[in-house]
C-alpha cells in the first residue's frame, strides 16, 4: 500500500514538474511509508521525508526512534540525527535542496521551526505547496483502505454500544467515556488478530479525547466529557469523528440518545429535522454530484422546517486524517467518485439543544455502502 502511494506521489510530480517534496505531517508521513509513533515536534524533534522525483527518496528521523521504521518502508534511505549532536536534523537538508530548484512543502501542516529553516535554504526563491496533490492521491481509497475503513466501521459501533450501556441516570461523562474507550479497543484487538496477523506494532487503543454533551451543554459542539452527571429526561450526544481510529483510519459516526425519557419534547421534533436533513443528502449522494450539492440538499431540509441555516458542513472526507478532502460544503464543486469514504451529517439547532446524526460511506458505482449503522428511531435512542 505505502509503496504504491510513494508512486502515485512522484507521478504526480513529474506531471506538475515538481523536483523534490519535503514532507512533514504525521499522517502523510505514514501514508506513504508506514512510519508511525514517532515523537516529532511536540519534543521538537522533525521527521521529514524527502521525495525526488527522479532520484531516491530520503527519510530523515530523530536516532531514538530508528527501531520504530518499518523494514518495509519504501524509502531509498534513513538518515538519523541525535540530539545537540553536530546540525542534528539540518545537516542533510542544504545539499538535496541545493540540488533542485521547484520544491514544495505541505504549506499549511509544516512546522513552523522547519519552514523558516527551509526558507533560509531557499534564499528567497518561493517554495510550493504540495498539499493539494497529496489531498488528490489520498482521495480515492484503494481497495485495502477500504478493508481498513470497513473494519474502522465495526469499532465505531462497538463504541457506541460500549457508550449505551453506560449511560444512566447519574453516571458521569467521562465513565461513559471510558466505556466506550474500551469497547472500541476490545473490537479493534480482535480484528487486529483475525485479519491483520502480521501488522503486530499496530496498536488497538481507542485514543483521542471524544466528544460527549448532556443536557444543556447539547449546543456545544464539541464539548469534551467532565465529571457532570448525566440526569434522567436528558439528551447524551456521543460522536466518535476523532476516537473512531482503527488502523490510523478515521470516521464519523454521532447519535443523540435520552436517559429512559424525553422530558421536552422540542427535542423530537429537532432530532427528526436532523435526520430527515441527513436523508436528503442521502437521496442526492453517488458518482458525479459535486460536494456542495450535497450540502445543499441537507441545508435546504433544515431551513424549510423552520430552522436556520446550518452552521456547520454536511460532512467531510475522511481517511487517515480526520478531515480529508471534499468537504461537503457551500462553494465545494468536487465531483464525488468511486472510492471515497465520506462522513455525512444531518442536524439542526434549536434552544438549548441540537439535533445531530451523522454516518460515514463509501462511495461506489451505483451510489453508496453506509459502513456505521445505528437506528435513528427516536424510540430506540431512548436508553
Amino acid at each position: 500500500m505505502f509503496k504504491n502511494n510513494l508512486l502515485k506521489l512522484r507521478k504526480k510530480m513529474k506531471e506538475n514538474n515538481i523536483d523534490l517534496a519535503v514532507i512533514t505531517d504525521d499522517d502523510s508521513l505514514y501514508y506513504f511509508t508506514g512510519y508511525q509513533y514517532f515523537v516529532h515536534m511536540e519534543f521538537g524533534r522533525p521527521t521529514i521525508l524527502l521525495v525526488p522525483k527522479d532520484d531516491e527518496s530520503t527519510l530523515i528521523t530523530p536516532l531514538l526512534d530508528i527501531f520504530l521504521v518499518p523494514e518495509d518502508a519504501p524509502v531509498d534511505h534513513i538518515v538519523t540525527w541525535n540530539d545537540g549532536i553536530g546540525d542534528e536534523w539540518r545537516e542533510f537538508l542544504p545539499k538535496i535542496i541545493k540540488q533542485n530548484i521547484n520544491i514544495a512543502c505541505e504549506k499549511y501542516k509544516i512546522n513552523a521551526t522547519v519552514s523558516v529553516y527551509l526558507s533560509e535554504l531557499m534564499n528567497g526563491k518561493p517554495m510550493g505547496d504540495i498539499t493539494p496533490i497529496i489531498n488528490d492521491i489520498r482521495v480515492i481509497k484503494t481497495d485495502e483502505e477500504l478493508k481498513i475503513a470497513r473494519h474502522a466501521g465495526e469499532v465505531a459501533m462497538a463504541m457506541m454500544e460500549g457508550a449505551k450501556k453506560a449511560i444512566g441516570h447519574n453516571v458521569p461523562e467521562y465513565e461513559i467515556a471510558i466505556a466506550q474507550s474500551q469497547a472500541g479497543t476490545r473490537k479493534a484487538a480482535e480484528l487486529l488478530k483475525t485479519h491483520y496477523p502480521n501488522n503486530i506494532s499496530m496498536s488497538p487503543n481507542i485514543h483521542f479525547l471524544p466528544v460527549i454533551a448532556s443536557g444543556k451543554d447539547l449546543p456545544r459542539t464539541h464539548h469534551r466529557p467532565t465529571t457532570k452527571l448525566v440526569k434522567r429526561g436528558e439528551p447524551v450526544f456521543v460522536c466518535y469523528c476523532g476516537s473512531t481510529n482503527f488502523h490510523r483510519f478515521r470516521l464519523g459516526f454521532d447519535r443523540v440518545f435520552w436517559v429512559e425519557e424525553i422530558r421536552d419534547k422540542d427535542q423530537i421534533k429537532a432530532q427528526e429535522v436532523a435526520v430527515k436533513s441527513q436523508k436528503a443528502a442521502l437521496d442526492v449522494l453517488r458518482p458525479g454530484v459535486t460536494a456542495e450539492e450535497i450540502h445543499a440538499a441537507y441545508a435546504d431540509t433544515i431551513q424549510s422546517e423552520g430552522y436556520p441555516y446550518p452552521k456547520y458542513r454536511c460532512g467531510r472526507g475522511t481517511g487517515f486524517s480526520v478531515l480529508e478532502e471534499p468537504q461537503l460544503v457551500l462553494g465545494n464543486k468536487t465531483v464525488v467518485q468511486t472510492g471515497m469514504v465520506l462522513v455525512v451529517d444531518g442536524g439542526s439547532s434549536a434552544k438549548d439543544f441540537r439535533g445531530q446524526v451523522g454516518d460515514s460511506f463509501i462511495i461506489t458505482k451505483d451510489g453508496y455502502e453506509q459502513i456505521t449503522h445505528h437506528s435513528k428511531l427516536i424510540e430506540d435512542l431512548i436508553i
